[in-house]
């Protein structure tokens, strides 16, 4: 099993237009994708970094969402929201063979659930497809899993090139270098990812998936919230700021974290989903 990093974080919100709008003029990032999840009750905006991508998700039909019980990413946003907060609700790992991994995280005994088909229909028309397998959700636990067919406008090698060398507002490329997360029990989370989605924290709760990083943190009171590092080119200047409940860190681009003993962590070979 090979997990190829980070796919995308999902950040619920109340209004994602308007919310859009207010991060890409704070964190200077162009939110150029999104559309809607049709019989799922969400709506989203994407801001894509490389083949990662940061999606705010916003609940445009109540029941639907609520109807939709293997839509998990739906539920989870929606308890986010009604609990009265914004914030990250959950987020997913790329891999490209989504069959042959959740099969073999459920043989080893992970509750992870069956693949399933998702959808959503772009402002141009054009219908986006993936596949997902959910554990259970939530801003502390363990996160889901996503392959995503790779054709059209959005994930069709076109796209995908065009998003490499794609320069936000800030003043360059940007990517995602870490994500830390603030929680009760490091260990028991710690040991939670492990068994769901089999990736293994080092001594210090640290653990490297493709390019990205992912830090378990002690939670020291309840307003602590998660943190997302960003990586930009040396004209984008620093910043660190707090909105939607997330903590936003842009640092001077470093060095490529790899995975020890992966002859590369470029998703390009990936294969495309069914």
């Amino acid at each position: 099993m090979t997990l190829l990093g980070i796919d995308h974080l999902v950040v619920a919100v109340t209004d994602v237009e308007q919310k859009a709008a207010d991060l890409e003029a704070e964190l200077g990032l162009a939110f150029t994708g999104g559309g809607r999840h049709e019989t799922m009750g969400t709506c989203n905006r994407l801001a894509f970094l490389g083949d990662t991508y940061l999606e705010l998700i916003g609940v445009f039909n109540r029941a639907l969402v609520l109807s939709s019980t293997a839509f998990a990413v739906g539920n989870a946003a929606l308890a986010m929201l009604d609990a009265g907060r914004e914030g990250l609700a959950t987020y997913a790992l790329a891999t490209d063979d989504i069959a042959a991994d959740a099969w073999q995280l459920r043989a080893d005994g992970s509750p992870i659930g069956e693949p399933v088909s998702g959808s959503r229909r772009r402002a141009d028309g054009e219908t986006v497809r993936w596949i997902s397998a959910f554990p259970a959700l939530g801003p502390q636990r363990a996160p889901f899993l996503i392959e995503h067919e790779h054709t059209g406008a959005e994930w069709g090698d076109d796209a995908r090139a065009a998003r490499a060398v794609f320069r936000h507002p800030v003043g360059g490329r940007v990517r995602l270098a870490a994500l830390e997360l603030p929680v009760g029990d490091p260990d028991a989370v710690a040991a939670e990812y492990l068994a769901v989605v089999g990736v293994r924290f080092a001594k210090g709760h640290h653990a490297v998936v493709g390019e990205q990083e992912i830090r378990l943190l002690a939670a020291a009171q309840p307003a602590d919230v998660p943190v997302v590092r960003f990586a930009g080119e040396a004209e984008a200047p620093p910043l660190d700021t707090v909105r939607l409940g997330v903590r936003w860190l842009r640092e001077p681009a470093g060095p490529t974290v790899a995975r020890p003993g992966s002859p590369s962590t470029s998703r390009s070979g990936r294969r495309a989903g069914t």
